[in-house]
């Protein structure tokens, strides 16, 4: 962990030597490129007013869904931290970077992948990191994979390693490393939250780059909502508990078969959830206690919007708005109820749905007037702050993987190639598909119809790895050398199909004549995705069979 004043310091020394270096690596003039600031949210599912859910007060993403491209239909590749991190940064699916747990580095165990920010970096960018961006770990060699991909030593604030510590007041006055941890911040280690001190950080290096002549590419990498829910205690209050339903559908469904079930055991461990003497892997949760849950998680996400209303709101201070592509997603979403399962850990569109939005200056918004901010800060505790509906909105199934080629098509570097089958040997390649397409754009005043291609050319694919057929322990985050299934599953427009195979983690091999199981639900029929209609139909999609 890098102190604020020597990360500032780094930045410094960077700077200076950019006037020396910046010409030979710029793949277009300093002066007309466009910077980057890349917002990445840790377990964020579509709870957002900005994505229909009118409970949620989140009016600064909200702002920002006003001016940018929102994709509706976006997918994680993998709904775990460090695997869809290394997916999408990298650009390759868990198949290739073959990272489906936090105990390997992909430069060492499949290939010397670049990334986004080391590819900026590469054509003359200045690449910093705060807060969350790679996982922690061996997963980024302990060290955010640094030197590869940032300019400058990532910074993680301090106070991120009190997250999972003892610091929940419980009713019986003593602290507890609980799941439920809404928390008076004057009380606690250093006074002040992780995501607090990321924001500080960021809004000090975009100041420090508002005078640089080389362009940034500034990630930063919110924790909230990820448990424990440790926030300000007010956020509360946005959220009556009387106004807090539970999941539409809170049960596990008939047809579910056990080895797709996820036992969130990690919800498990924490001391309030103890409390309640569950059975494992199917005991429910009290009622009372999921309204709980959902209220905090809730809150979390407003307290995130807050800080994202702060660092945007700098932006703009700063005139950096203008010429900063921003892009806010999350690495996977996160069940509160849904199926009977919380936490991510599976395949279901619950916890691979993910926000994705791009604000591109002068492309998906106007150019503000002179005097005018486009994203002035707005408190989601005012009653009077009205839901702004998003900008321009895209329809089509599309894949996190894809960010690497959009990033880069949009900042007018040049797209990477597609790779080739298999790319374990190629350095800079890319598995998913430019969304360049999308950004063509004819009236940014009148036309906000949902853009939309052919839906039966867009498709998403995620996985996720099990130890056996059955829930057990380590059925949520099973280790390489303990996988024996891995589920595959395509999404559509039109239907989600999944088929868990026999797997080999020494090999990396699936095998698709060893099915052990199969899901099949209909998007219009069955949104919510209870009815799996694999062993009750005798036709297949005619698209799962051609």
């Amino acid at each position: 962990m890098l102190p604020p004043e020597r990360g500032l310091l780094w930045l410094g020394l960077v700077l200076g030597s950019c006037t020396f270096l910046g010409s030979t690596a710029m793949a277009n003039n300093a002066k007309d490129a466009l910077n980057v600031l890349l917002i990445i949210v840790d377990d964020l599912r579509l709870s957002l007013g900005c994505y229909g859910d009118k409970l949620i007060r989140s009016p600064n993403i909200n702002q920002l869904a006003s001016h940018s491209l929102l994709f509706q239909n976006a997918f994680a590749q993998q709904a775990v931290c460090a695997p869809s991190r290394v997916s999408f940064l990298t650009g390759r699916r868990p198949d290739t970077t073959r990272l489906y747990d936090f105990n390997s580095y992909w430069r060492v165990q499949a290939g010397n992948f670049s990334t986004i920010p080391q590819y900026f970096k590469e054509n003359g960018y200045v690449t910093m990191s705060v807060g969350k961006v790679f996982h922690p770990g061996i997963s980024s060699n302990h060290s955010d994979d640094s030197p590869y991909s940032w300019s400058v030593p990532p910074y993680h604030p301090s106070s991120e390693k009190y997250e999972n510590t003892k610091t929940c007041r419980g009713p019986d006055g003593e602290l507890h490393a609980n799941l439920i941890c809404p928390v008076d911040v004057a009380d606690i280690p250093e006074g002040t939250l992780p995501d607090k001190q990321s924001t500080k950080e960021a809004i000090q290096l975009l100041e420090k780059m508002k005078t640089s002549a080389s362009p940034f590419f500034l990630a930063i990498g919110y924790h909230k909502p990820h448990i424990p829910f440790r926030y300000p205690k007010e956020f509360q209050k946005l959220y009556p508990l009387e106004n807090i339903t539970l999941a539409p559908d809170p049960h596990v469904p008939s047809g579910l078969p056990s080895v797709a079930y996820n036992p969130w055991m990690d919800i498990r461990q924490r001391e309030d959830v103890q409390a309640l003497n569950l059975s494992v892997p199917y005991g429910s949760i009290p009622v009372d206690f999921q309204r709980r849950i959902r209220q905090s998680y809730f809150a979390s996400v407003s307290y995130l919007d807050t800080q994202v209303g702060h660092l945007l709101s700098a932006l703009d201070d700063l005139q950096l708005a203008n010429n900063t592509i921003i892009t806010f997603t999350s690495d996977h979403g996160w069940s509160l109820g849904e199926h009977g399962e919380w936490a991510k850990y599976s395949n279901f569109d619950v916890v691979t749905h993910v926000p994705l939005m791009f604000y591109v200056p002068g492309r998906t918004a106007l150019l503000p007037k002179a005097g005018k901010k486009l994203f002035p800060y707005i408190d989601p505790f005012d009653s009077i702050s009205e839901l702004m509906e998003p900008g321009q909105q895209v329809i089509d199934i599309v894949e996190l993987v894809s960010l690497f080629p959009t990033l880069a098509g949009l900042a007018g570097l040049q797209v990477p190639p597609r790779c080739p089958i298999p790319s374990f040997h190629v350095e800079l390649c890319r598995e998913g598909q430019s969304l360049l397409k999308h950004f063509q754009f004819h009236d940014l005043e009148e036309d906000l119809t949902p853009r939309r291609g052919n839906p039966y050319e867009s498709i998403a694919y995620s996985q996720y790895p099990r130890p056996g057929d059955y829930p057990q322990w380590n059925s949520d985050k099973p280790s390489l050398r303990d996988i024996k299934v891995m589920g595959y599953s395509i999404r559509t427009i039109d239907y989600r199909y999944t088929v868990w195979v026999g797997f080999n983690p020494h090999e990396f091999l699936a095998n698709f004549s060893d099915v052990h199981a199969g899901e099949l639900y209909f998007v219009e029929s069955d949104p919510l995705q209870d009815h799996n209609m694999y062993n009750e139909r005798g036709d297949l999609p005619q698209s799962l069979t051609t």
